[in-house]
């Protein structure tokens, strides 16, 4: 069998992800502590549990309907109703997904044809440019800078729109520098985008992982926009069920309506007992969240304060459960220095590279683990670079 003739060039030449790399070696390498993982070190609250145990003795596990359990489509309007102040109809603008990653592909792959063009904020998360490509679109990267606090600015958005552009991804807070966008930036985008024929792709998976006081705000709360924006989001990171497998988006109809035919060809249906798992997550798990956003807010200032400390310049995210510390100062590719770091210390992190070419100077590192463990590294990384200096 002649394996290169038969699986697409496009295909091949599609890297693998950065993150598993490096989450692969980790496991490899024996006394590793890794930080390269984004996912929650907290259990699933217990009443997500609870309801998921009662669900299996009562052996409610058939296929739900594949938008979703209405119950659970009703419950995420109700909670987005309160959290970004829209309103979406439950049964036509709401689906049920396996995770925040299939509501992502489908808005990619409902949208795009060959030749159009996909706005893509970098540095982010590792899967919207090859899904892109697979569809046969563009993808195409718009750099964002520490020193607009890796924000997607209007100027910046607007000399990359050309007449094929038809999707902007949005993709904040923001994985992997911890970057939000606050209400008036979002006002910027959108005055941008009225007029034009593009829809935003908004991945708000981290929403609830906001710091500082201030609550997240999604692009379709600004005037005009819920009409072309898709909210997506999930119940891996917030309410730690990563291995739940479950995520949702709502949007205008006509374009959920389509993105659901994809749904119900590839899926059918997402996973029966994780959905009820995240009604109760929903409606009685509130003051779990909070607990563990507050969690999270000590360690990113305990993480940001070191890197700092041993002189590698960290911006301080606003969001999510990452950091983005600069390692240019050590003169080495963020590649070659996190090769070195599991190597030499036994500490696993993600080149910035591992997310758009303008992560290259950076390495992501998850703050989702004990304090203990993050002292840990922290106290390596700083051993790490002292010797580089000898």
């Amino acid at each position: 069998m002649d394996y290169d003739k038969l699986i697409p060039q496009k295909i091949r030449d599609i890297q693998p992800s950065g993150i598993r790399k490096f989450f692969d070696i980790a496991q490899r390498i024996e006394g590793v502590i890794s930080l390269s993982v984004g996912e929650p070190d907290f259990k699933t609250p217990w009443a997500a549990r609870k309801e998921a145990i009662n669900i299996l003795e009562k052996g409610k596990t058939a296929y739900t309907a594949n938008s979703g359990l209405m119950e659970l489509r009703k419950t995420v309007c109700n909670y987005l109703k309160d959290f970004i102040r829209t309103e979406y109809d439950p049964a036509s603008e709401v689906i049920i997904t396996v995770g925040g990653s299939e509501a992502i592909d489908l808005a990619i792959r409902a949208m795009i044809e060959p030749g159009d063009e996909v706005l893509v904020p970098e540095p982010s998360f590792v899967c919207y440019s090859p899904i892109t490509t697979m569809m046969g679109g563009v993808a195409v990267p718009i750099v964002t800078k520490a020193e607009d606090k890796f924000r997607l600015t209007a100027e910046a958005l607007k000399e990359k729109i050309t007449p094929r552009t038809k999707l902007l991804i949005l993709p904040y807070p923001n994985n992997p520098t911890g970057a939000v966008m606050r209400r008036a930036d979002l006002e910027a985008i959108a005055e941008v985008l009225r007029g034009t024929n593009i829809v935003i792709a908004s991945d708000e998976i981290y929403a609830e992982m906001t710091y500082n006081g201030e609550r997240h705000v999604s692009i379709a709360e600004i005037d005009g926009m819920r009409e072309r924006t898709l909210v997506i989001s999930g119940f891996s990171k917030a309410y730690a069920m990563t291995g739940w497998r479950l995520g949702y988006v709502a949007g205008p109809q006509p374009i959920i309506k389509q993105m659901l035919k994809l749904h119900q060809y590839c899926i059918m249906s997402s996973p029966t007992v994780s959905q009820y798992a995240a009604i109760a997550a929903m409606e009685k798990c509130a003051e779990d969240v909070r607990h563990m956003t507050e969690e999270y807010d000590m360690r990113r200032r305990l993480v940001v304060k070191g890197f700092n400390d041993m002189g590698l310049e960290c911006f301080e995210p606003e969001g999510a459960f990452y950091v983005f510390p600069c390692i240019k100062s050590t003169g080495m590719t963020s590649a070659a220095f996190c090769e070195r770091l599991v190597t030499e210390k036994k500490v696993a992190v993600v080149p910035g590279s591992a997310f758009g070419e303008s992560g290259e100077g950076y390495v992501r590192v998850s703050y989702a683990y004990s304090v203990s463990h993050l002292t840990t590294a922290l106290e390596r990384i700083r051993e790490f670079l002292e010797e580089l200096k000898k």
